[in-house]
């Protein structure tokens, strides 16, 4: 009987959780919406977090346009990305926006795995890394099925969207767990929302790196570590390339330095966000249907895009 009434018991809260459980998703996305809004107050990010900040990928697009954003707070800077020549330029134009600030470059491949960290490690040795921002991404060339995937290209994804935000959190952590504060910035995608058809491997990495945000937050919370997850949805960068409908900004389609201004305005205000109120809105609509319908709605568009870049390429 006491079984029986348990099963029961156990049943019915299932059920309320399965009817609950598009409400809460619904109404934590409102609150991604709203809080950055009614908390205008500028967090002071060199007080709370500390005077470097570490940005990989930031030579372009969200990346390169973060890092600008941190100089005009006063920010010092470890550029890291593939290109000696473009961490160059950026540098010279983030001193022109903040002369009175640091700047150092660190030119690394992160597709190459494990090779490139312990180079990186010994030019960050002595540096306080304040706020880490795992920006540095890789994108399908196009829209395409696994079995079409290069390799290279599958461990190039791999190794650049789950290795290199996991080795440099890793690296950096345990001194801010020391000096008790620190932010730690992951910056996936909305493509983490659902299964992705012809993204699959690029939208599983963000899966991860959400799990992985999650996790961190729990550990390290008691040290005084924020960890923010960031989840933009379309934003008109080179990543985006493969389909003309993308490189037209717009605001659903912002520019980086739009959504970057944007996203490090919720820092130290939310840990999870899409970084950008119209990106916020357009989450909000996304979680109401199920994940069914979402998938459904993710493959069309990929479809869409794959047919964009194949006509362009008379492929």
């Amino acid at each position: 009987m006491l079984l029986t009434i348990s099963l029961w018991l156990l049943v019915s809260i299932l059920i309320l959780w399965a009817l609950l459980d598009p409400v809460s998703r619904v109404s934590r996305a409102l609150y991604e919406i709203i809080i950055p809004i009614i908390m205008v107050k500028t967090v002071d990010l060199k007080n709370q977090f500390g005077e470097w900040a570490v940005v990989t990928g930031s030579t372009d697009g969200i990346g390169r346009a973060y890092a600008k954003e941190l100089a005009t707070r006063g920010i010092n800077l470890v550029l890291i990305s593939r290109n000696i020549d473009r961490l160059e330029k950026t540098r010279e134009e983030i001193i022109e926006i903040n002369s009175t600030i640091q700047v150092k470059i660190i030119a690394a491949d992160f597709s190459k795995g494990r090779s490139v960290i312990n180079e990186i490690e010994k030019q960050l040795k002595d540096i306080p890394v304040g706020i880490l921002v795992n920006n540095v991404g890789k994108q399908y060339t196009y829209p395409m099925y696994v079995g079409e995937v290069p390799e290279d290209e599958m461990w190039d994804i791999i190794n650049v969207n789950v290795g290199a935000a996991t080795s440099m959190t890793r690296m950096v952590i345990s001194g801010m767990q020391k000096r008790r504060m620190g932010a730690i910035v992951n910056v996936s995608s909305g493509s983490e929302m659902q299964p992705l058809p012809l993204m699959t491997i690029y939208a599983a990495t963000k899966v991860y790196l959400k799990s992985f945000s999650d996790a961190l937050r729990i550990e390290y919370k008691k040290f005084g570590i924020t960890v923010q997850h960031l989840t933009p949805l379309f934003v008109n960068t080179k990543m985006n390339a493969f389909s003309s409908r993308l490189q037209v900004s717009s605001v659903f389609v912002p520019d980086a330095t739009t959504y970057a201004k944007n996203a490090v305005a919720t820092l130290g205000k939310i840990d999870t966000s899409a970084g950008y109120w119209a990106h916020g809105i357009q989450t909000f609509f996304t979680l109401i249907p199920p994940k069914w319908i979402r998938t459904r709605v993710g493959e069309m568009m990929n479809q869409t895009f794959r047919n964009d870049y194949l006509k362009q390429k008379n492929i």
